[in-house]
């Protein structure tokens, strides 16, 4: 079962959202957040959070601005209004009664999800899936558009079959990112996943996290998995060694708001 929800942007627009109702005994909650320009319902963010769900691990994914059902223009995001989301999804979740303990994140996800735990929101545990060591590195995907975005200060790109906006701020704001200094700062336990045939973000990047992260922090090798998980099987098994992982960090908590449906 999935409760539909919607929360405020720090830049305003309302974004849309799914939790995965756990079944059977709670054993806890956290947060899922998507990669780069993926979504909530991609095959990352949703099978993996449904299968948490099935294991007794409540699970909220949601768009990020500009994305699927989330209001307002992607091109105004930026990865620190990525990281400051996953922030104000934590506090929703708090409202509601059930506290994140686990983050989530895939791809440049899994970035902005070491960024935001490391700012105090209350989570316990964070886990990554083919996590980049540096935000920059999707500048790879924007390549042909770059240079038109620094002199005209916006231009637009097509990808996943749609066309966004690209602006100078947004680029401006990867290239600052410093998340090496975020990663020696995080004080909560740290798992990273990632896939030896990852042809998207290479697996160099998750040794280069596990270097930089204190401990205690653990590595596990996704053989057969693609970058974004669509190979059958993967997103669950990856579901599966979270679980497992972070059944020593959740708390089970119970809704303090009504609960809802979404239809699928």
């Amino acid at each position: 079962m999935t409760e539909a929800v919607r929360f405020a942007s720090v830049v305003g627009p309302e974004l849309a959202g799914s939790i995965d109702l756990p079944e059977g005994e709670v054993r806890g909650w956290g947060i899922f957040v998507h990669g780069f320009t993926l979504g909530r319902k991609s095959p990352a963010a949703s099978r993996v959070s449904k299968q948490l769900a099935r294991e007794g691990i409540g699970m909220l994914r949601y768009d990020n601005l500009g994305i699927g059902d989330s209001d307002g223009d992607w091109g105004d995001g930026s990865f620190t209004v990525k990281v400051q989301d996953t922030i104000r999804a934590a506090i929703m979740m708090a409202e509601r009664g059930t506290p994140a303990d686990l983050l989530v994140g895939h791809s440049w996800g899994g970035a902005a999800a070491i960024a935001a735990a490391v700012q105090g929101i209350g989570v316990r545990a964070v886990a990554t899936i083919g996590a980049p060591v540096d935000p920059s590195h999707v500048e790879a995907q924007y390549d042909a558009v770059i240079d038109r975005v620094l002199s005209e200060g916006s231009h637009e790109w097509f990808v996943g079959g749609r066309t966004l906006v690209l602006k100078r701020a947004f680029v401006d704001d990867v290239r600052q990112a410093r998340l090496r200094d975020r990663i020696r700062e995080l004080n909560v336990p740290l798992l990273v996943l990632h896939s030896p045939t990852d042809d998207t973000v290479d697996i160099a990047n998750a040794g280069e996290i596990f270097r930089e992260a204190p401990h205690p922090r653990s590595f596990v090798a996704l053989e057969g998995a693609d970058h974004l998980l669509t190979v059958r099987g993967q997103a669950q098994r990856a579901a599966h060694i979270i679980s497992a992982w972070a059944d020593q960090y959740v708390i089970a908590s119970t809704p303090g708001a009504e609960v809802g449906s979404e239809e699928h």
